[in-house]
Formats: structure tokens, C-alpha cells, sequence
């Protein structure tokens, strides 16, 4: 590496690693103001709200680092440039790309391994977030007991305490026992009393005296029943022990998070996105064959077949879960095998089959009599049926040796109806109601059919939501490391055109850069869940509308614009007058 290289990195690496910190600090701030009220205050360790944070941080890198790459790229050829470090060296003959060059192959370098974090350590660091999280927010406050208020954090009970000597001696307490869920019908006063915990806080013990207990049944519904029971002891010192496992931590396990795609890797979204894809081909699948049970009188003569792209996609499907059942079928046929090796008992895979072929052979033997008369009747008529000489009007069979009774004589009329007999059976179609019965069957079956049809198409189009925000899972994890790359051509170039260092101009720069980039990714994101473009596009959406300003800014660069100073713009203005008169 030349000395010109290591020059361009080294005043390159401090600031980055400077801002990296900041931005991923002022971030970290912003993502914690979210659940401040939901995880503070609660008596966690230390600790916890440390390993909660560093969890944060991971989480929220792949979003601070194309700010950091903008803002030290910025910086660094904004002090080369102030200080004429820059001109020197294009002075020396080597060209802005060439310098560009070093920061350029880092910038490569980091965009991969944003890729890998977010495919492999984001996942997982998501996982571990979730959990704890949602943990934290379950836990109950810590236990504090304020003088005058009710505090209700101990299930079942509301206790007030008019009166604190200190955090253990009590005085003037009113105990509300809510344990049956018939409101207060059980409350206990006492004039003093000590609080005390005990087995590392898990109990707490809370000791009366001088008191009194009331207790009252709740009423019936009955006017004339009797009097309820109304109860009243009274005690010198009264002893009740409450459980605090509401206020320990209890970490959930980690499976219960495993349907979120934030914690999935491509591997992992492309299996979710075919086991969407699954489910929507099946649901279109079945609206025909609903359709189909519905309208039985339409589908006799026509049939309501399905897509040829649906039929091709559920074969294929049914195929891989055939597949799929067959190798778990062998491999627990396989342990089983083996089981039963370990254990001595040798079983011969044929065996099974012997014994099932033998069951139907000795089905087959064991037929009751009954069936073989039903075969005999059966095989004389279709021989009566089958013989060509005989008259629709004359099948008569003779009566079998087995006592069966021949069948009865069946006239087939060839002749159409006579109008008469039109209007007798219409006539008995309309008074009887037939047509008006029809009609309102008709109608149902519409009803419900066109009910099955939306319930299907708000599932359908909740399965095709769900899985546009699989595809945008997928392609931002390549869209936000790309975002590293081209925040340093953006950031770059457009430091040699200001030549300002420091955190003045380049800090309100890269703020202006960094909200356009996060209002189009929002946007972007928004039109792809919404269906209104197609995922992908919408995913690099502010990728497309910023490469053309890095690629803008490097040309000028290269060309030595003074895209910042007056002069520049009051010279082309003079050009356009100048072309006018």
C-alpha cells in the first residue's frame, strides 16, 4: 500500500469510528425513548438494562453505518481539501479517483460485511431482543408502597397505607381482598403493621395489629331470600404472606419468536415466502371447488375447473408434502428399526405385508352368505340387461334356485308429452311452490357463495400482505448494506467540492442526506407493502433516487466545480444574460 493510501485511510478510519459511536449513540437514545416508560422503573439490575442496550446497538448498526460512511467521508476530504492536502495532490498528477480509491475498496469491504451481519447476526441479536423485551414489559413494577395512594401492583389485593415510618413500620393500612373477584367484600384495617420480605424477595410478609376483618357474601337475585352473611373478627395480630414472583424476571423462551421475520435470515424468508405462497394458491384452489359443491346443477353438464397455473402450483405443492411425509416416515421407521435392534428384537421388513396379505385372503374366505346372494342377483340381472333381444317393456327373469324374486316389469314411453300434460305439470310446479323454492335455494347459494368468496379474498390479501413484507425483509438486507457504498459516493466527492472539515457544513450535509434517505426508504417500503410497486423496487427505492446525486457530485468533483461558492452561480447567470441580449 503507498503512502498515499495510507494516508487517505488513516484520516479516514478515526472519524469514522468517532461518528459510527455518535450516530449509533444518538440512535440508540431515539429506539429507548420508545419503551422508556415500559422497562424503567421496575427495580431490574444492572446487568439486564446493560445486556438490553448492547442488544439495541447491534440491532440498530446497519441503520448508523451508512450515516457514519456519509459523514466521515464528507469530513475527511472536506479537511484534505481545506488544508490543500487535495490540491497537492492532484497537482502530483494523480486524479480524484484515484484517491478516492482506498476509501473506496473500505467502503466494498464494509458493504459486505453489513451483508453478513444482517443476514447472520441481526437475526439472531433480534431474537434475544424480542425476548427480553417483551419479558421486561410483563414484569411488574417494584414493589413501592406510597402514603395515601392505593397500590394495586400485588395480584388480587389493594393495599393503602395512610402512614410510613419507614420503609418496614406501617400505620392506619386498609387491606382490599379481591382473590374471589366479587369486588370489596373483604377488607381488613389494622392501626399499625411491619412489612417485611424474606427467601431473596420472594415473599413478602406483612404483619397487623389491632384490627378488624369484615367479610359480606355477595346477594342473589332472589327479593325474598334471607339476609346475607355478614362477618366481623377482630385480632390483636394478624399475619399475611404475599407472593412476589409478579415482580422477578422471567425470561421467555426463545421458540415463541420464531414465526417473526426480523429474525430470520434469507434462508429462512425464502422458506416462509413459499409457505405463504402455499397457502395462497390452496385458498384459491378451494373457492372453486366451493363453488363447485354450491352449484351441483350447474357443474353436471360444465365443469368449474381451476386455473391451469393453480392446478400446476397444487400438484406441485402436494408433491413436495408427499415427499416431505415419505422422508419422515422412513426416518422414524429408521429409529425405530434401530430401537428395536438395541432391545434384541429383530423385525423383518416384510413381514408386515405377510400378515396384511394373509388378513385379506382370510376376508376374502370368510364373505357372509348374504353377499354371495346379492353377487347372484346381481349377475342375473345384468345378464337380462345384457341380452339384446329383449324389449324394454318384456325384462322378465326367472326365479334363481336360491328363492330370489324376479324383478318387476319396467315400461320405458318413448312418445313426448301432450300439452295437457305440460300444463298439469307446471301447475303442480307452481301451486306446490316449486319454482318460487328454487328460486329462493338460488339465492341462498349465491349468498353464501359470494360470502365464501370475500372471507377467502380478505385471507388471500392478508397472506399476499404478509408475504410483500417477507420480500421487503429479504431485499432490505441487501438494499441497506449497498446504502454504505453509496453514502461514500455521495459523501466523498461532495467533501472535495465544499472543502470544509470539521463538524459545521459536513454534520448539517449529511443530517439533510440521511433524513431524504430515511423519508424515501419509508416511502418506498409503504408503496411496497401497500402493493402499490413491486417489492423489490420499492425496497431500493432511495437507493435509485440517491445514485444519481453521488454520481452528479463525483463528475463535478473531477471537474473542480464550486458547486458551494456565489461566484459559480453568479457567473452562469451572467452567461444567461450575456445569451439574451
Amino acid at each position: 500500500m503507498k503512502k498515499l493510501d495510507k494516508l487517505i485511510l488513516g484520516s479516514f478510519i478515526g472519524p469514522f469510528i468517532l461518528t459510527f459511536l455518535v450516530v449509533d449513540f444518538i440512535l440508540l437514545i431515539v429506539n429507548m425513548l420508545k419503551y422508556f416508560d415500559e422497562i424503567f422503573g421496575k427495580g431490574l439490575g444492572f446487568w439486564i438494562y446493560l445486556e438490553l442496550i448492547g442488544y439495541f446497538v447491534i440491532s440498530i448498526s446497519p441503520m448508523a453505518l451508512p450515516l457514519a460512511v456519509l459523514l466521515s467521508s464528507l469530513m475527511t476530504f472536506g479537511n484534505l481539501g481545506e488544508h490543500f492536502e487535495l490540491t497537492a495532490i492532484k497537482s502530483s498528477g494523480i486524479s480524484l479517483t484515484r484517491a478516492l480509491r482506498p476509501i473506496g475498496i473500505f467502503a466494498v469491504g464494509l458493504t459486505i460485511l453489513a451483508y453478513l451481519s444482517n443476514n447472520y447476526l441481526v437475526p439472531k441479536v433480534n431474537l434475544k431482543t424480542f425476548s427480553l423485551l417483551y419479558d421486561i414489559r410483563m414484569k411488574s413494577p417494584s414493589l413501592d408502597i406510597k402514603e395515601g395512594v392505593f397500590y394495586a401492583g400485588i395480584p388480587n389485593y389493594s393495599i393503602k397505607v395512610n402512614r410510613k415510618l419507614d420503609d418496614v413500620r406501617l400505620q392506619d393500612i386498609i387491606i382490599y381482598n379481591h382473590a374471589d373477584g366479587q369486588g370489596n367484600l373483604s377488607v381488613t384495617l389494622a392501626d399499625s403493621g411491619r412489612m417485611e420480605t424474606f427467601y431473596n424477595d420472594t415473599y413478602m410478609k406483612l404483619t397487623l395489629y389491632n384490627g378488624h376483618n369484615y367479610k359480606e357474601s355477595r346477594s342473589t337475585r332472589g327479593i325474598s331470600e334471607p339476609p346475607v352473611e355478614f362477618s366481623r373478627t377482630k385480632f390483636l395480630e394478624n399475619v399475611m404472606v404475599f407472593d412476589l414472583a409478579a415482580f422477578k424476571l422471567s425470561r421467555t423462551p426463545e421458540d415463541q419468536w420464531s414465526t417473526n421475520r426480523a429474525i430470520k435470515n434469507i434462508k429462512e424468508i425464502r422458506h416462509g415466502l413459499d409457505s405463504i405462497n402455499y397457502m395462497v394458491n390452496d385458498l384459491k384452489y378451494q373457492n372453486y371447488t366451493t363453488a363447485t359443491s354450491i352449484y351441483p346443477f350447474f357443474t353436471r353438464n360444465r365443469k368449474l375447473l381451476p386455473s391451469e397455473e393453480i392446478t400446476v402450483q397444487k400438484a406441485k405443492y402436494d408433491t413436495l408434502r408427499k415427499i416431505k411425509i415419505e422422508k419422515e416416515r422412513s426416518l422414524n421407521d429408521s429409529i425405530q428399526l434401530a430401537r428395536s435392534s438395541l432391545n434384541g428384537q429383530r423385525i423383518s421388513p416384510d413381514s408386515t405385508q405377510i400378515q396384511e396379505t394373509s388378513i385379506s385372503l382370510e376376508t376374502v374366505a370368510e364373505t357372509p352368505k348374504s353377499d354371495s346372494i346379492f353377487l347372484k342377483k346381481l349377475s342375473a340381472r345384468r345378464e337380462v340387461i345384457n341380452d339384446s333381444s329383449a324389449s324394454p317393456s318384456e325384462i322378465i327373469t326367472t326365479v334363481d334356485t336360491s328363492g330370489i324374486a324376479p324383478p318387476k316389469i319396467k315400461t320405458v314411453r318413448t312418445d313426448r308429452l301432450t300439452e295437457e300434460e305440460k300444463q298439469v305439470l307446471d301447475s303442480l310446479l307452481y301451486k306446490r311452490g316449486y319454482i318460487t323454492n328454487a328460486i329462493t335455494m338460488a339465492l341462498n347459494n349465491s349468498r353464501n357463495l359470494k360470502n365464501s368468496f370475500n372471507i377467502k379474498m380478505s385471507q388471500v390479501d392478508g397472506h399476499m400482505r404478509e408475504y410483500r413484507r417477507y420480500e421487503i425483509a429479504w431485499y432490505q438486507k441487501y438494499s441497506q448494506a449497498i446504502a454504505c457504498f453509496l453514502m461514500f459516493l455521495i459523501g466523498a466527492p461532495l467533501g472535495s467540492i465544499i472543502k470544509k472539515g470539521g463538524l459545521g457544513m459536513p454534520v448539517l450535509i449529511s443530517i439533510i442526506f440521511f433524513i431524504l434517505f430515511y423519508m424515501l426508504t419509508i416511502t418506498g417500503e409503504k408503496w411496497a407493502k401497500e402493493g402499490v410497486t413491486d417489492s423489490f423496487f420499492g425496497t431500493i427505492f432511495s437507493n435509485l433516487c440517491l445514485l444519481p446525486f453521488g454520481l452528479f457530485f463525483l463528475r463535478q468533483a473531477r471537474k473542480d466545480a464550486r458547486l458551494f461558492e456565489a461566484d459559480f452561480y453568479s457567473s452562469i447567470l451572467e452567461k444567461i444574460m450575456g445569451k439574451k441580449k
